[in-house]
């Protein structure tokens, strides 16, 4: 038994010493000693198994402190180090907003009903084109005979192609060509609209490229004057009028004339030609209508002289009657073949025809230097009524679009303005004229025939008491014949 005990009581104190020695740097156990070998001899066994268990249960706390000690000082001497890597983490990584699986992420679950103004409005299709507004005064302009692109020349010299469209915000510049040195006065497309032909006050023809506006081919010093008008017989044949009452007929192809005839006495205001392409016919000036034969290349015959200056010609009635606007606001009707004297006058209270622009073979569109634009119709002579106007300027010319949708002038004001006339080739026109009412103003054919400016607020629509009293008026003058 003893021996028993002296075995169990030496390895204790062993196991005493084994444990203590990892730990004697340690200031708390610098008074802690191996039990002698004598302390554990006559212990009960009970005592032994209770110091036992006080021994490793007291080992065990000071393991277990010395441990949390380091591990104390160990934290201490990184927390620098791990403070700037937990800030750069958090920088780095955001959480994300915690989002329902109704409401995805990334996507904001209150929208601004504030966003949907910031969007761009869908582009405002208006009934015409928008106004094109030029750096000087156009004398002339052309529409493209298949496209929505016109051309016009000015004061300048310079000449601009513009597409044009209903669309909001849509008229773009093309092209712009300075050839010419002086005041570009005449500008026709080819028919098929490859070719673009221009007269000027110096003198000189010019062949464009109607695509790019390069200049193709230059006639210098065509005429002795000024040249004013001009005219596209064919694709190769050009006819010219200038200032001095000069007619020349051109042939591009080899750049020579091969007609040169002066028979007015005054200016060339513009020409025409039938559609066999055989007769031309003139305006001048002096106040006579000059007729000529390209195929004789000659001279045929000058109508009477009229009262003031012929300003412009155009065909009517598939080609039976001839049309002469003048400066004293009368027009002058012509029989086909019955050149030399008038058939009829149509006074139209105008202060003058400058232009005339045919829409049917009975309607016609004219301007005059007071800024009205009139719907006429011929036999019966009618004044439908107003398509717009150039509030106090006076306008140049007058082009019909390609689909007879729009009608396009030019005025002194520097615009180029577009008028809605698709609804013109169908009107009717009765043929009993209807009695004349005091200060009656003309009917307005076109919204924009008002002007901005409510200019045009005396001209109103017939209403159906008008037409009613129209249809009375024409039972009685029925009954008397």
């Amino acid at each position: 038994m003893r021996n028993l005990e002296t075995k169990s009581g030496l390895f204790k104190t062993l196991t005493a010493t084994l444990v203590q020695q990892p730990f004697e740097s340690d200031a708390i156990f610098s008074v802690h000693t191996s039990y002698p070998l004598h302390s554990w001899v006559g212990l009960t066994t009970g005592r032994r198994a209770a110091e036992e268990g006080a021994v490793t249960s007291l080992h065990w706390q000071r393991y277990r402190l010395i441990q949390r000690r380091r591990r104390k000082t160990a934290n201490n001497m990184a927390a620098p180090a791990e403070h700037v890597e937990t800030k750069s983490t958090e920088t780095d990584t955001t959480e994300a907003p915690e989002t329902s699986d109704s409401e995805p992420a990334g996507q904001d679950p209150d929208p601004d009903p504030d966003e949907d103004e910031d969007e761009p409005a869908e582009p405002k299709i208006r009934d015409t084109p928008g106004d094109i507004r030029l750096e000087a005064i156009a004398n002339t302009v052309a529409l493209h005979p298949s496209r929505d692109v016109l051309v016009c020349g000015d004061v300048d010299g310079d000449i601009y192609a513009y597409s044009y469209s209903c669309t909001e915000g849509e008229n773009r510049e093309l092209w712009s060509s300075g050839h010419h040195m002086k005041s570009c006065r005449q500008v026709r497309f080819s028919a098929d609209g490859l070719k673009l032909y221009s007269v000027s006050r110096d003198k000189a023809v010019h062949l464009l490229d109607a695509e790019r506006g390069h200049l193709v081919t230059r006639i210098r010093g065509a005429h002795a004057a000024p040249i004013n008008s001009l005219l596209l017989v064919d694709e190769n044949i050009v006819a010219t009028g200038d200032d001095g009452g000069t007619l020349k007929v051109w042939d591009m192809r080899k750049g020579t004339d091969i007609m040169d005839l002066k028979q007015h006495e005054d200016y060339i205001s513009d020409i025409a030609v039938d559609q066999a392409k055989r007769i031309l016919l003139t305006t001048s000036g002096d106040g006579t209508m000059g007729v000529f034969n390209i195929k004789r290349r000659r001279f045929e015959l000058l109508s009477e002289y009229q009262s003031g200056d012929l300003t412009s010609v155009a065909l009517m009635k598939h080609g039976r009657k001839v049309v002469c606007g003048s400066s004293e606001g009368t027009i002058y009707i012509f029989n086909w073949n019955g050149f030399g004297a008038t058939s009829d006058r149509f006074a139209i209270k105008a202060e003058s025809v400058e232009c005339i622009a045919p829409i049917t073979d009975s309607i016609m569109c004219t301007a005059s230097m007071d800024g009205y634009i009139r719907a006429l119709n011929l036999l019966p002579n009618r004044v439908l009524g107003c398509i717009g106007q150039h509030v106090g300027e006076p306008v140049e010319e007058l082009a019909k679009s390609w689909d007879t949708r729009f009608l396009v002038s030019s005025a002194h004001d520097q615009l180029i303005k577009f008028w809605d006339i698709s609804g013109l080739p169908g009107t009717k026109v009765n043929e009993y004229r209807k009695r004349k009412k005091k200060d009656e103003r003309m009917k307005s054919l076109s919204k924009k025939a008002h002007g901005d400016n409510n200019f045009f607020s005396g001209l109103v629509e017939e209403t159906k008491e008008e037409e009613k009293e129209e249809e009375e008026e024409e039972e009685e003058d029925s009954d008397s014949d």
